[in-house]
């Protein structure tokens, strides 16, 4: 467990580093993700939060198989991670470790209060500060064993609450912060045959649960499915990060994954300045149109990304956030 130390007070006084060390499958994963997040993001976004996801329980076109309730169990999963593994780092930097994830997590807070009043009412960054206020940062005073034995519980309370995507959120969270407080984040660019054996094992759960989705519907059956959907996804990810492939991998979705934040909210703004050219009601916009406006964001965004990371070390709008974390500004140009 990650622990305050009051032993070496010129701790208070170690400015952060700039970003070193990253796992780079974390990146990756986290660019896979907002692909996903963007292409069930247009429509809502488009018709201004009136449609914030397709969560009826009972859909059976492929964007309901594919992508609804997806990829934002990935997102929130690699939040808890994110918030573990900064934990660590600010332990081992301050006295007060969680005073820096506090600061974080209010400038988060923040954040997804003026994305959600000003350009969209479906942002979930507030969801996000708000739950890891409420759930994170106390467990981050308890022993590890103790978030370990209460992910799956917390987890399985929300599939069987039913209320939607937000009742996973803290499940996913405290599932994410275990894995890194046990260690196996930090083996995840060096895994090679776990991803395979945990991809058969996610794909044989989830066949059933589509099955049950596609005849009958509801919301349980949906969320369940959207759940082992993503840890196939993840897996499958992993899996292939241990092949040939890994280069390609990398270039695709390390850009979008470094800039994440940065992606999430301009593509709203981008999106909002395109449906209007567009015309129609967005909720009627065919699956095509759909891909279509996604992959042009996202090209654009990955082009972007590949650009600025070339000369910078972080995208523009995470440097302000870490700026904000550390209350202490951190160079941004690459030495």
């Amino acid at each position: 467990m990650a622990t305050e130390s009051r032993s070496v007070p010129e701790r208070t006084a170690t400015a952060p580093t700039a970003p070193s060390g990253r796992i780079s499958a974390l990146d990756v994963l986290r660019g896979f993700a907002l692909c996903g997040i963007l292409v069930v993001n247009v429509q809502p976004i488009a018709n201004a939060g009136a449609r914030v996801l397709d969560d009826t329980g009972t859909s059976t076109h492929w964007p309901g198989l594919l992508f609804d309730q997806r990829f934002f169990p990935i997102f929130s999963l690699l939040f808890g991670i994110g918030f573990a593994l900064l934990l660590r780092s600010a332990g081992q930097r301050v006295a007060r470790p969680r005073v820096v994830l506090l600061r974080r997590l209010l400038v988060l807070l923040a954040v997804g209060l003026a994305h959600h009043l000003l350009p969209w009412q479906g942002d979930i960054l507030a969801v996000y500060a708000v739950v890891g206020l409420a759930v994170l940062l106390p467990l981050s005073f308890a022993p590890r064993w103790l978030t370990a034995a209460l992910a799956v519980p917390v987890l399985a309370a929300g599939l069987l609450v039913g209320t939607g995507f937000f009742s996973l959120i803290p499940g996913l969270f405290l599932v994410g912060a275990a894995l890194t407080r046990y260690g196996v984040v930090d083996r995840l660019d060096r895994a090679r045959l776990a991803p395979w054996l945990l991809l058969l094992a996610f794909a044989a759960a989830t066949a059933p649960v589509l099955y049950v989705q596609v005849t009958n519907g509801g919301r349980r059956a949906f969320a369940l499915a959207g759940l082992l959907t993503a840890g196939a996804y993840c897996c499958g990810l992993l899996a292939l990060l241990g092949t040939p492939l890994a280069p390609a991998l990398r270039a695709l979705f390390t850009p979008l994954g470094r800039l994440a934040l940065t992606n999430y909210l301009t593509a709203t703004v981008l999106v909002r300045l395109v449906a209007p050219l567009l015309g129609g009601r967005p909720e009627n916009w065919s699956s095509g149109t759909v891909l279509a406006i996604a992959g042009s964001i996202l090209a654009a965004q990955w082009v972007f990304g590949t650009l600025w990371l070339r000369r910078y070390q972080q995208g523009p709008l995470e440097w302000a956030w870490r700026w904000a974390t550390w209350a202490r500004r951190t160079p941004l140009r690459r030495r």
